[in-house]
């Protein structure tokens, strides 16, 4: 071996444990991952502004949540149903008692005499919508997958560390939203796959290999730039809404908090108009599903009418026959990759295996070329120790007893 070429050997080695190291750090650490809030069982509003005066301090609390209770419900009404506030009913004290499941506070001032608040309003799902004429209401999004993203001393991140930004989307309850939110965690190969890299590449093959991981049929990737004048300042956000492979900007808007202790609150309401914005093009038209992000199966063509159907042999029964079947297979780490790669190329009758898509810690598709009929390919996977399911066009493989 020459010496120039065990000098690209060894620098060829390094690389590929750099890069290997790399994607280790990407995916390991314990600063990443904030679980979003199950918002199944409780409609949340937010954001309630109540000012009333009495002859207590109590009293004008007591007053001031009643009052949080009917202004709250009118607007989760018109959020739910897409329509006008000034249409929402009125509801009694006696309904509202038997919906509300509780009141948060988000601020307040206590006088003597005066309550000063904004309040959060939960209600609960079941009791309240026959209220909101649930069957009846607006349209409902395609899921969405949400890859929130936050610029901050002049760089972005999305789930490679645990952000504010990421802790708003988290704590963000969207049962009262029209938009049905997909919220990874941030966990896993999150930081692999859902990066700011991934946001500005509008190549729809790989996005539908990310959709379909998530369980997802769109894509909004909501952008918040931080900006502070001078440590301990004010702080300035500039928010922009993006929707779809392509980043179509569905709205932008500024909000600022006079230091950093006010910056959870100020991306909380962010987070609920950047969702007003989503839900104010759901109605418009715009947020409007792209088919080609949908894995469309390959057409199958029909014989012509004339042709002898019943005179024709199976496939199993022509020499030399090939057919090609996608299989989905679980892959936690690259060994387990190659060890699958090895059996299936090891099956009898089986001319190639070309991997289509690689998602180590998850689901990888396979494309593999077998001599003979889907149902002696069946026998010869079982045969490897391999059970073979129907999904989606092609083979859900699983580590089986061997027949």
């Amino acid at each position: 071996m020459t010496p120039t070429r065990r000098i690209s050997l060894a620098l060829g080695s390094i690389a590929g444990l750099g890069l290997a190291a790399l994607a280790y750090a990407q995916i390991e650490g314990k600063d990443r991952g904030v679980p979003a809030i199950d918002s199944s069982a409780n409609y949340e509003v937010g954001g309630v502004a109540v000012d009333t005066s009495a002859k207590t301090a109590d009293l004008a609390r007591m007053f001031g949540w009643r009052l949080a209770e009917r202004r709250g419900f009118r607007m989760l009404w018109a959020k739910v149903r897409n329509a006008p506030i000034d249409q929402a009913p009125n509801l009694s004290d006696g309904q509202l008692d038997a919906i509300v499941a509780g009141v948060s506070v988000e601020d307040e001032q206590i006088g003597p005499t005066r309550y000063i608040a904004h309040l959060g309003v939960l209600f609960d799902r079941v009791r309240a919508g026959p209220l909101l004429g649930v069957a009846e209401a607006g349209e409902r999004s395609v899921p969405m997958l949400v890859v929130p993203v936050m610029w901050s001393g002049g760089a972005p991140q999305s789930f490679e560390h645990r952000t504010e930004w990421q802790k708003a989307w988290a704590r963000f309850r969207s049962g009262g939203s029209p938009i049905d939110y997909v919220r990874p965690d941030g966990s896993g190969i999150d930081p692999l796959v859902l990066n700011m890299a991934q946001v500005g590449r509008p190549g729809r093959g790989q996005w539908r290999s990310i959709l379909d991981r998530y369980g997802a049929s769109d894509i909004v990737s909501p952008v918040v730039q931080i900006v502070r004048r001078y440590p301990g300042g004010p702080i300035e956000a500039h928010f922009i809404a993006l929707h779809g492979a392509d980043a179509e900007v569905i709205a932008r808007f500024d909000l600022t908090a006079t230091d950093g202790d006010a910056l959870p609150k100020l991306l909380d309401e962010g987070v609920r108009r950047i969702d007003d914005a989503y839900a104010q093009a759901l109605r418009d038209g715009r947020l409007h599903g792209d088919s080609s992000l949908s894995a469309v199966p390959a057409a199958v063509p029909e014989l012509p009418e004339e042709a002898p159907v019943a005179d024709a042999q199976p496939a199993a029964a022509l020499p030399g026959a090939t057919s090609t079947f996608l299989l989905q297979v679980d892959t936690p780490d690259d060994p387990a990759l190659l060890q699958v790669q090895g059996v299936l190329r090891g099956i009898p009758g089986v001319r190639t295996v070309n991997v289509d898509s690689v998602a180590l810690g998850g689901v990888s598709v396979m494309r593999v070329a077998y001599d003979g009929a889907p149902d002696a390919f069946r026998t010869a996977l079982g045969a490897a120790g391999y059970q073979a399911e129907d999904s989606g066009g092609g083979l859900r493989i699983r580590r089986g007893t061997p027949r």
